[in-house]
């Protein structure tokens, strides 16, 4: 197939399967029929149809939209995809909505293409794509870990590389710059199948760098830090983070409600810790080169007014 079908594999067997193929002018349906050098293969792709998904109006914050691609500055609260849990109200309602007939297809559907996600609490900037060619383009680019993504986070502790327990966690290491490197496997949780658990034997490769940017308490208690993915995995910040002892202020699944001392940080600053209401985590930057036009693109996101609100309550106590 011509690379400007942006045909997959999957979509290619189904194509089969559904009587869409001929070799010389007869339909084949097995994809086990041989064929050779000189056949004629011809495919019919129908237009694409409409999902089963239904379009709502939901304000969205549109960063970058063309032809080909839509980049979304996703707000807490907001899950990605429906799912049992959440049948709608998602960013795919609102992207069928906000995109309409400018979606040509992903995949045979008129529907928006995720091809990576953040979770229902953190915010930031997401690309979704709007083509099949956008799709596989971009998809490859996360499968090849050359997406940049940037994340900022209020985390409990400073991980700084004169912290002797830090180096006794395994998986984590010191880069030059005092960048810690924290590299696991991440697998489902054996009893919480809806959290993830680092491993050191089977699971998934996930590796993650962070930098302190700033710190609050005397003696410091609390770093705004800079996390940066090599790969994606789902929590993957949340979970590295918790494995090294620097849970995300507010986050209720890894991080709980630490106790901070009195003597590092006044009392209305513990209490606005302590009531922040979702992991203190937004993704900041995201950068990639377009799937059609080669064109390279970054995007950033200033911090979302609950998090800038708390880290200013905090340098002004």
């Amino acid at each position: 197939m011509p690379d400007e079908a942006s045909l997959s594999r999957t979509r290619l067997a189904r194509l089969i399967a559904e009587g869409a193929v001929r070799v010389n002018g007869l339909v084949v349906t097995d994809p086990k029929d041989r064929v050779a050098a000189g056949d004629r293969v011809e495919i019919t792709v129908d237009a694409a149809e409409d999902s089963h998904i239904g379009p709502q109006d939901i304000a969205l914050d549109v960063v970058h939209e063309d032809a080909h691609l839509i980049v979304i500055d996703k707000p807490a609260g907001m899950v990605v995809h429906p799912a049992p849990g959440t049948p709608d109200g998602t960013l795919v309602n609102a992207l069928l909505h906000h995109c309409g007939d400018s979606l040509s297809g992903v995949g045979g559907v008129k529907r928006p293409g995720i091809v990576h996600r953040i979770d229902k609490d953190t915010t930031g900037l997401l690309v979704v794509a709007k083509s099949d060619a956008a799709h596989a383009g971009l998809a490859a680019q996360f499968e090849a870990h050359s997406v940049e993504r940037r994340y900022q986070a209020l985390a409990y502790g400073v991980p700084d590389a004169s912290d002797p327990r830090l180096r006794g966690i395994r998986g984590t290491s010191f880069e030059p710059g005092n960048i810690l490197k924290i590299t696991t496997q991440l697998t489902r949780h054996r009893t919480d199948r809806q959290r993830q658990a680092v491993t050191f034997t089977g699971g998934r490769h996930a590796v993650t760098r962070v930098r302190v940017a700033e710190t609050f308490g005397s003696p410091p208690v609390l770093a705004l830090v800079e996390c940066w993915l090599e790969t994606g995995r789902t929590h993957q910040i949340r979970v590295h983070m918790a494995h090294a002892g620097h849970a995300l202020v507010g986050d209720p699944v890894y991080g709980g409600r630490r106790k901070i001392a009195a003597a590092a940080l006044p009392e209305a600053a513990r209490a606005a810790v302590a009531a922040f209401p979702r992991q203190a985590l937004h993704a900041a930057t995201l950068g990639f080169t377009h799937p059609v036009t080669g064109q390279q693109m970054r995007f950033e996101s200033p911090l979302p007014a609950d998090m800038a609100a708390l880290l200013d309550d905090l340098r002004a106590l």
